[in-house]
């Protein structure tokens, strides 16, 4: 293609899976006419959906759009925490699960509404006791642990901006995040829990406020009973502030459009970005999305796997489950500790009947091997979900054949940080799905694959992937820096949310996500996903998970780098290297042949399960190595790099 940011696309698979009548028959989205009515009328649709909340008070106007500024549901009045919580008490769910928590070395608490209400409420007193006003922000540093769940509907009914940094971040991540939000206390932990490990959580909380003049009290849970500093005037044990707090209080009125919560994510370049989502628009997104897609019914033991630092944690582990009055899974470990069933296993325990994970996690139980979920009873299960990143096709195939029994429909969904909620995904009672393709818009979003002008794409060829209306959940500004919200987000495309994906459409109009646009191979003049290349690689039945970067080439611009892991009990020679090669030209074509593969027994991830490609391509271009704070474990890198430069 002509142009120098576009993607040219290769791979395709359009094995349909249809939902069995018997999941059909009983699903909460039976009737595909859905699309039409939600197209017709959205801002219709959404207020629909929207009166499924409680409100103080009804908004004036569904939406006032100046682009690319969006207020959703103006005038009207509302709390998260009462709609998360005291509704549910008027009902048979008073007594019911609301949070079940497993936590890392196997202790286990369920925590029902009423509970819930008691513990929402007394931290609610907790913090207004300790200064703390609507508007103020308060920074979250912690484990997966309820406490912080806890903590963070605590500010939601009293008006206050929660701000989660992710537990796996470093102290000098963490200042800058709490330092740009100006919080005013930090909730954290005397430790977590990590493959057996104590991590020093609260050490990392008193560096990183040697930098910090804004934070005037530190909340502190007692998880681990590890010994640690703490501040005289500044520092307050948790469990001692609560055994003093009463029960109840009213949850605040809110303005629809008040902002709930700040999430910083970085970006390629320049600091991290603090996401602002409001109220009204955000609440409604996530519980229409959570009940819909996830076909929700009352009797559901929901688990998303993800951690609450990431929007994954915010919107289906907290806000739209608890919205819906569902019972919602925490999970404190990880899937290989103490042994590689360990998700398996907490299947098992609790009937788990919607799992929610990441293509990362998938690959990583496909290269353990099927062997370990096969000791587990996983018939509980109903629905299967896969977020975070595109899910290549193979690990969709294992996936539904060995945890869902081909059973379980497979909601493979695409939204980001900045969306909020879902946006491209199948409704699992009508939706034929095709593995590795996020099939459809949900009812009341728009989207289209466009060329670098703006223009829509042919059928099976890739370009930009843009939102062309405004959707509830979505970001309202950059957190005191509303130009980045519009140069980032609105100025490639006029009038348009561009995504920073690249997607193609196939003949049934369904989106196939290519990944970033910014992650892509340009090898003699042609723009290759590096996730083509890398569903290509783990195509192949050797192959556990494949990351794929460009290194400089003096003739063809870049060349193809790929990081290989195998399937245990998989060896690797020259042989196989020359197998991997002739198998990515097969699939998409010789082009796209990778001129090195390296194998290794870890990819450098983050905590939540990312690849971090931006230090393999330090690797494979000689250069200093940036930042690994981030990775759940740091040799990796410096592994790969002495075996690089053998």
């Amino acid at each position: 293609m002509s142009d120098d940011n576009l993607l040219e696309s290769f791979l395709f698979d359009e094995q349909a899976h249809s939902p069995s009548a018997e999941f059909a028959e009983q699903a909460n989205v039976q009737d595909a006419r859905i699309y039409q009515d939600a197209s017709a009328d959205s801002l219709s649709y959404w207020a629909k959906e929207a009166e499924q909340l409680h409100w103080f008070k009804k908004w004036d106007s569904v939406l006032d759009w100046k682009p690319p500024f969006a207020k959703w549901f103006v005038g009207g009045k509302l709390n998260v925490a009462y709609n998360c919580i005291d509704r549910h008490l008027e009902t048979s769910r008073k007594n019911k699960a609301a949070i079940i928590f497993e936590g890392e070395p196997g202790d286990s608490r369920v925590i029902t509404y009423q509970d819930l209400y008691n513990e929402v409420t007394k931290f609610a007193n907790v913090l207004k006791s300790l200064g703390v006003q609507k508007g103020d922000r308060v920074s979250f540093y912690m484990p997966m642990i309820p406490e912080l769940a806890i903590a963070m509907l605590a500010c939601t009914r009293i008006g206050a901006v929660h701000s989660v940094v992710f537990g796996g971040f470093a102290p000098e991540a963490l200042v800058g995040r709490v330092n740009d939000a100006q919080a005013k206390v930090i909730v954290t932990s005397d430790g977590g829990y990590r493959r057996g490990k104590v991590l020093p959580i609260k050490d990392n909380v008193d560096e990183a406020l040697k930098a910090n003049d804004s934070v005037e009290k530190v909340v502190v849970v007692k998880r681990t009973g590890s010994d640690i500093k703490m501040v005289s005037g500044r520092d307050l044990w948790y469990h001692e502030l609560m055994e003093k707090a009463e029960v109840g209080g009213p949850a605040e009125p809110m303005s629809a459009e008040d902002m709930l919560f700040i999430l910083y994510t970085s970006g390629t370049t320049g600091k991290p970005k603090g996401v602002v989502h409001s109220t009204g628009g955000y609440l409604t997104g996530v519980a229409t999305t959570h009940r819909n897609i996830f076909d929700l019914k009352e009797d559901d033991v929901y688990w998303c796997t993800a951690d609450i630092g990431w929007i994954t944690g915010h919107s289906y582990i907290l806000y739209g489950p608890l919205a819906n009055g569902a019972t919602t899974v925490m999970f404190e470990g990880t899937p290989d500790y103490p042994e590689q069933d360990r998700f398996w296993a907490v299947i098992e325990k609790y009937k788990v009947t919607i799992l929610y994970t990441a293509p990362t996690a998938i690959r990583a139980f496909m290269k353990w091997g099927e062997e370990w979920p096969a000791k587990r009873n996983l018939a509980s299960l109903r629905l299967l979900g896969s977020v975070g990143e595109p899910i290549n096709p193979e690990a969709w195939q294992w996936y539904h054949k060995h945890i869902g029994g081909k059973r379980c429909p497979i909601v493979d969904t695409w939204w980001q940080t900045e969306t909020g909620q879902i946006l491209i995904s199948p409704l699992p009672g009508i939706t034929a799905t095709k593995p590795g393709s996020a099939t459809l818009p949900i009812p009341g979003i728009e989207v289209d694959v466009v060329d670098a002008a703006g223009f829509p794409m042919p059928t099976g060829q890739s370009g930009f992937l843009i939102i062309k209306q405004p959707w509830p959940a979505m970001l309202s500004t950059v957190f005191n820096d509303p130009q980045r919200y519009v140069d980032q987000y609105w100025s490639r495309f006029e009038g348009v949310y561009f995504a920073g994906d690249g997607a193609k459409k196939d003949k049934d109009g369904y989106i196939w996500i290519l990944g970033r646009v910014d992650d892509v191979l340009n090898i003699s003049g042609h723009r290759i996903g590096t996730m083509e290349v890398e569903s290509a690689l783990v195509d192949h039945p050797a192959v556990a998970e494949a990351a794929v970067i460009g290194k400089a080439h003096e003739i063809k611009g870049q060349a193809a780098s790929a990081f290989v892991t195998l399937k245990d009990n998989v060896t690797y020679d020259d042989k196989l290297i020359k197998e991997l090669k002739a198998h990515v030209a097969k699939k998409i074509g010789a082009i796209a042949r990778p001129d090195d593969i390296f194998f290794t027994a870890e990819l450098p991830k983050t905590r939540s399960g990312k690849i971090m490609r931006r230090l393999l391509r330090d690797v494979a271009e000689g250069r200093a190595v940036g930042d690994t704070s981030t990775l759940a474990n740091p040799d990796v890198v410096t592994e790969l790099k002495d075996k690089y430069e053998d």
